[in-house]
């Protein structure tokens, strides 16, 4: 039997890495302790399981010494002001794919003929909030009275995903990498990203994370694509960074949401906090939280009490159960972007992308789920 010699600092860097219980590892591969010890070296079969297992690239386990892995894009998340090390598979593997769509619809649009978008890269930071957000808004066709009359700012939510992706933004939104629901994305390790591109831009929105936290970071991710820059973000309505793009993002973000001069004519200081909040939240069609940000934006509550009232708010959001089902095939579009699942289904019939490419950037590999999804874009398949 074949064994291949591997250095056991590897075996433990890629158990680390996993982030995966160590006792569930031994129990699946019994011998670990033995291949960390050096006593034994597993069969390259056994070495390929346990490199499927701990989501490790089989190749990297051959290296002399285990490899730094850097987030590709700027990282502008924070804890404790301090930059987030070691990314998580989970997190590495969900931007790669993402690259990979947004490599492939920059070469489809180009031989489409679509030209740059001009709203990419097209502000800068030291622009006034206010009429960056307008601007925005402007671009979107985000309308303010339209919104109010939508039932739940879940639908303004879902409404304002297609709104953006309409106008050439690639947004992708899901909770699990590809279509693992074995690998849950964690909401605590990042909220979202964006990799600006004047033909592709792509915003990617972590679906684990509440509707609410959800709204707030595509807005938030908006603000990075008009600035032309990529970034992975933490981006939440209670955020005040130190970091000057991110403050920017997070203020025209809340602008973009609730304009703080409706915000001061329609906000009533005389009423009680949460019925506040829970109309405003109604009026404007956006979360509570977003809403509270608000409030203390136009001063209507101090610093302490607006991280109590948000800190509260944000344990009843998440203590509301998540709904499930729903329509498989919308669901995966939602995952890789509408505008991303039609442009590929389309090229794929006509024979311009392989099968296999297609099925590795939508994340299955039946070709029933593959014409379904086509029927329900309303893609042409007979």
């Amino acid at each position: 039997m074949n064994r291949v010699t591997i250095q056991p600092e590897l075996l433990r860097w890629a158990c680390e890495r996993s982030g995966l219980d160590g006792a569930d590892l031994t129990h699946r591969f019994p011998q670990l302790p033995d291949w960390e010890s050096g006593t034994t070296q597993p069969t390259l079969k056994q070495l390929e399981s346990f490199a499927k297992a701990t989501y490790t690239p089989v190749g990297y386990l051959f290296l002399p010494e285990p490899p730094v892995e850097n987030v590709p894009i700027p990282d502008f998340r924070a804890a404790a002001n301090q930059r987030i090390s070691h990314p998580s598979p989970d997190l590495l593997d969900t931007i790669y794919v993402c690259q990979q769509r947004q490599e492939w619809f920059r070469d489809y649009a180009r031989v489409m003929g679509e030209q740059p978008l001009p709203f990419v890269g097209s502000a800068r930071v030291e622009d006034e909030v206010v009429s960056t957000a307008a601007r925005i808004r402007s671009e979107l066709g985000f309308d303010l009275d339209a919104r109010r009359q939508m039932p739940t700012w879940t639908d303004a939510l879902r409404h304002f995903i297609e709104q953006a992706d309409g106008l050439g933004i690639l947004v992708m939104c899901n909770g699990v990498v590809h279509n693992n629901n074995y690998r849950h994305l964690d909401p605590q390790e990042f909220r979202g990203f964006a990799m600006a591109d004047d033909i592709a831009p792509l915003v990617f929105i972590n679906g684990a994370d509440t509707k609410a936290g959800q709204m707030f970071t595509l807005a938030h991710e908006l603000a990075h694509i008009w600035l032309g820059q990529s970034a992975l973000s933490d981006s939440q309505a209670s955020a005040l960074p130190d970091e000057k793009v991110e403050r920017w993002c997070n203020e025209v973000a809340a602008e973009l949401l609730v304009p703080i001069e409706l915000m001061r004519r329609d906000y009533n200081p005389t009423a009680e906090l949460q019925e506040e909040a829970n109309r405003l939240a109604r009026r404007f069609k956006v979360s509570t939280l977003v809403i509270l940000r608000r409030i203390l934006d136009v001063g209507g509550i101090s610093r302490e009490d607006f991280w109590n009232a948000y800190d509260a708010e944000v344990a009843r959001l998440r203590a509301i159960p998540r709904s499930s089902g729903g329509n498989f095939y919308l669901t995966q579009a939602a995952r890789v972007s509408k505008r991303f699942a039609a442009a590929l289904v389309s090229s794929t019939l006509e024979g311009q992308t392989r099968y296999t490419d297609a099925f590795r950037m939508l994340g299955f590999s039946k070709l029933s789920t593959f014409k379904e999804l086509g029927r329900t874009l309303g893609v042409g398949i007979t």
